[in-house]
């Protein structure tokens, strides 16, 4: 990736990374809350799910994108790792509250499916890396580092995509359904084409 792209990446990452402190700082509806019940947004289980997500998927997002900076993993390898322990628990926290809130998602059983299909694929992308670095698979790790991350980004497409249906003039719920999984399925989409670029082991079937 250029130093243009890493900037543009960084930017997305960081920015919506801290996103989530906008919830913190106001008790009036914004962003997706907005779309929520009464009923829902006053369940105490689901507010704590909500509220686990968001923030625990924001450290993910702030942090993980530095993870593939080998000018990062060559200076300081202890650090690399640190923070790698931190992305893996932080993703599993963020990602179980996820599937939790799949079950409540907007837009019906095809939201909810989308969103509990992203669930399960990043907590089990990020759980394979792990155990691919505790057996000292360098390759396998790197690939479902990339995979895991690429899931983790769906914070930003799905904030990418959401305006741009809105400004297209797409029904929300129409639009949420759909969104559901594009914020995510492409995403893996180009992460299996970087892996493939990187001749790491690859989940497609190649010559």
């Amino acid at each position: 990736m250029n130093k243009f792209g890493w900037i543009v990446f960084a930017f997305f990452a960081i920015g919506v990374g801290l996103y989530p402190i906008a919830y913190l700082l106001t008790d009036a509806k914004i962003g997706i809350l907005n779309s929520k019940t009464d009923e829902l947004l006053n369940d105490a289980v689901w507010n704590w799910a909500f509220y686990q997500h968001i923030l625990f998927g924001g450290m993910a997002l702030l942090t993980g994108w530095s993870q593939f900076s080998k000018k990062i993993r060559a200076k300081n390898l202890n650090f690399h790792r640190t923070l790698g322990k931190f992305y893996v628990t932080v993703c599993l926290i963020s990602g179980i509250a996820g599937l939790y809130l799949a079950f409540h998602a907007t837009g019906g059983i095809v939201a909810k499916l989308g969103f509990g299909g992203l669930a399960v694929s990043w907590l089990v992308s990020t759980f394979i890396a792990f155990r691919a670095i505790r057996a000292r698979r360098i390759d396998d790790h790197q690939a479902w580092m990339i995979r895991s991350y690429a899931l983790t980004f769906a914070a930003v497409t799905l904030r990418i995509w959401l305006p741009m249906s809105q400004i297209a003039g797409i029904e929300f719920i129409e639009a949420y359904r759909v969104i559901a999984w594009l914020c995510w399925v492409p995403n893996l989409i180009f992460a299996e084409w970087l892996i493939n670029r990187l001749k790491l082991p690859s989940l497609v079937l190649t010559k």
